[in-house]
């Protein structure tokens, strides 16, 4: 299966997931308010996510004089892509992302880290990467995903909730909300969510590994950059928001053992391993 059918069928599973919590918990009632939802949390999602990240990182545009902006510029018009606009975060630790609700209305950032310890070819390999996500609309994607799971999550708190004050409880005509549904949706369903958001952003980083290393005409840089970024970002961690660690080159924040499985980034040595063998996994 492909990156992009991968993708469609774990976004159709997860969209699928939070409907039918709601059918299970409310009937038709609780299927049109969850539909309603998401609908409004992912128009939200879609216009507004890119001033919020920005501003959270304290982001700061830079112009055609900055070495960054330059070589944006270079690799968009080699990508046939529009020129995004290009920020710096103030942060030592290595890292960048992109972020825009479609190529027209896209932005990149890098940090001062990440421009300090790389090469010019390492560097390219990274931009690369993040101008291959806005080609793939990746951001919409992971952004869209990101919001049904948060949504999810939050009607699995308001269900424990209804169950702890009684509310779950059935009336004496015998309709109320299903002992079995309740248990899907306080248990199963935001570890079930996590798992499937974290897989399309696997997918996703995947293939725009690969497409980066066809923009910038090398696998070289990138593959060189990722283990950088990786060793660097170890010793000087990022401060990130959980919420947007999907939306970086490389996981800011440290996963290991079990709770690998929610990671939203592969391994680096299997990001490497892909590039250096000419496939996208």
């Amino acid at each position: 299966m492909t990156s992009a059918l991968k993708t469609a069928a774990l976004l159709g599973l997860l969209s699928a997931m939070f409907l039918a919590i709601g059918e299970l918990l409310g009937g038709q009632q609780g299927l049109m308010l969850a539909f309603v939802f998401a609908a409004v949390m992912n128009i939200g999602s879609y216009w507004f996510s890119d001033r919020i990240v920005l501003a959270m990182y304290r982001a700061k545009e830079v112009g055609p004089d900055h070495p960054l902006h330059q070589l944006t510029a270079e690799l968009s018009q080699r990508a046939g892509l529009p020129m995004p606009k290009v920020y710096v975060i103030p942060d030592e630790s290595p890292n960048a992302f992109a972020t825009g609700r479609n190529p027209q209305h896209a932005a990149v950032a890098a940090t001062e880290g990440i421009m300090r310890v790389l090469s010019r070819e390492e560097l390219a390999g990274v931009m690369a990467h993040e101008l291959a996500h806005v080609k793939n609309r990746d951001i919409l994607i992971s952004s869209v995903a990101a919001t049904i799971a948060a949504a999810i999550m939050m009607v699995s708190r308001m269900a424990s909730f209804a169950a702890m004050f009684g509310s779950s409880s059935r009336s004496d005509d015998g309709e109320g909300q299903s002992p079995i549904g309740l248990l899907v949706a306080v248990f199963v369903a935001p570890i079930a969510a996590m798992l499937i958001q974290a897989a399309i952003s696997r997918s996703r980083e995947f293939a725009a590994d690969a497409g980066g290393a066809a923009i910038a005409g090398s696998p070289l840089g990138l593959a060189s950059a990722l283990r950088k970024i990786e060793t660097y970002g170890k010793q000087v961690p990022m401060n990130a928001n959980p919420a947007t660690a999907h939306m970086f080159i490389m996981k800011p924040l440290n996963v290991r053992g079990l709770f690998s499985l929610f990671s939203t980034h592969p391994p680096t040595e299997q990001r490497v391993a892909a590039l250096m063998g000419g496939r996208a996994v």
